[in-house]
């Protein structure tokens, strides 16, 4: 397996690399997004619309919860990569072992804090009644699970190091149908409430990560464990290469928490609803292109290693081509079937309700046609380990404009929150490209 993954990443021209690389791992992220899109649908379609606003006022906090986790995962899948291009082995099966149980660590921890305040932070965004003690409910399945959940999400990018391409997307295909299938027993037969969604989605992430870890159990595969030497050092390395993505998610998820908190205030649940159904459509396009970019960070690494500049240009090009269709195809289907969509989520969405749905989606849709590039420009700075780079692109996209445009926006109410995401995107893109300027003429030199 470890001669197949080098034969791959520093042998294969990259258009083929990319198709054979980059295409399962699109696919891959879109399954494992899937079983949120179902669990939205679930709700919304058995349970009614309160639930579907409790679902998506209590979700920011869960993905809070997975955002450790993807911290330590994508942080050490990089210098993995890196080590792994270098000939060093004993330094990724470190990496990799050590990474493993932080995650199983904090995700205990973070878990026990997020169960016990779970009430006291729905009363915080300004939820009452059912709608506060459904998000706590559906809060806390996830929190009491968390040790045995979050672990999947660095295991996506382990499997891809070690050459499990398809693995890792049939992997997560079978957490998307294995979470529905049970959402909809859970729900549609045997009637349990939100907790049971959760529940359905949790069991299926436990069973996936515990499938997920036997080639490495079983000493089968690239990455093994290896007896934990964990320094200072590799931590601040780790830390140093997740913050990107960790960043960014929470930065989003913080950004999702005061536009709930502004959203309840200003049009109560079907204000929040709506707002769920545009990240719920943000959910099932941003997967295609995390997991195209994201699937060649390995290889990207592996040929920065071993400073081979001209593959990694290469490489790139070919995921900033992609990026870039997947996107305005987006933007083109998400403003012509807006009604769709929304029905999709509340069937029996009122007809004010629907029209707030419907505008804000084609507002939305224009978020797609430079969301493109801000994504793919950071995947490339954190792949070459310019994390501060990436960083300041995932932060400012995630938080600083939101934040900055909510204030610029206020007057105009509702539509002004809409006009938020397109606006967000154009200054990201714009800020990418300066980073990117800047980063051309390194890599230059470094090439010399």
């Amino acid at each position: 397996m470890g001669g197949s993954s080098t034969e791959l990443f520093a042998k294969t021209p990259p258009v083929k690399l990319f198709f054979i690389a980059s295409l399962p791992g699109a696919v891959s992220m879109l399954a494992s997004a899937l079983y949120q899109l179902l669990d939205g649908i679930f709700v919304g379609q058995y349970l009614g619309e309160t639930a579907f606003a409790a679902l998506n006022l209590a979700m920011p906090f869960v993905i809070i919860n997975f955002a450790l986790a993807d911290l330590i995962g994508v942080g050490a899948s990089v210098p993995i990569a890196v080590s792994l291009g270098r000939g060093d082995r004993r330094a990724a099966d470190n990496l990799f072992t050590c990474a493993t149980l932080l995650i199983v660590a904090s995700g205990a921890a973070v878990g026990a804090a997020l169960y016990l305040l779970a009430p006291a932070l729905m009363r915080l965004m300004g939820a009452e009644g059912e709608f506060a003690s459904l998000a706590a409910q559906y809060l806390r399945v996830y929190a009491l699970c968390s040790p045995v959940t979050t672990i999947i999400f660095a295991a996506d990018n382990f499997l891809r190091i070690s050459g499990y391409i398809r693995g890792s997307m049939w992997l997560n295909l079978l957490m998307s149908a294995l979470s529905g299938g049970l959402e909809f027993l859970f729900l549609g037969v045997l009637g349990f409430g939100i907790w049971g969604a959760a529940l359905a989605t949790c069991t299926g992430m436990a069973v996936c990560a515990l499938i997920a870890y036997l080639p490495f159990l079983r000493g089968r595969a690239l990455l093994r464990f290896v007896r934990p030497g964990l320094t200072p050092a590799m931590l601040r390395e780790i830390v140093a290469c997740g913050s990107p993505n960790f960043l960014n998610n929470i930065a989003g998820r913080v950004t999702s928490i005061i536009m709930n908190a502004i959203l309840v205030r200003q049009g109560g649940e079907t204000a929040v609803s709506v707002y769920g159904i545009l990240m719920y459509v943000e959910g099932f396009i941003l997967p295609l292109l995390y997991g195209m970019c994201d699937s060649l960070q390995p290889a990207v690494g592996y040929n920065w290693g071993a400073r081979k500049f001209s593959r990694v240009r290469a490489i790139e090009r070919c995921c900033f081509t992609a990026a870039a269709a997947v996107s305005l195809i987006s933007a083109a289907v998400t403003a012509l079937i807006p009604g769709t969509l929304t029905r999709l989520f509340v069937a029996d969405a009122a007809p004010e309700a629907l029209a707030m749905a419907v505008s804000a989606l084609r507002i939305f849709s224009l978020t797609y046609l430079t969301r493109w590039f801000s994504f793919a420009a950071q995947s490339y700075m954190l792949a070459i380990e310019r994390a501060l780079s990436a960083s300041v692109i995932s932060v400012s996209t995630a938080l600083v404009f939101p934040v900055l445009l909510l204030a610029l926006f206020w007057p105009l109410g509702l539509t002004g929150i809409w006009l938020n995401f397109p606006a967000t995107s154009l200054l990201a893109g714009a800020l990418a490209a300066l980073v990117l300027r800047r980063a051309r003429g390194a890599v230059s030199r470094a090439d010399e």
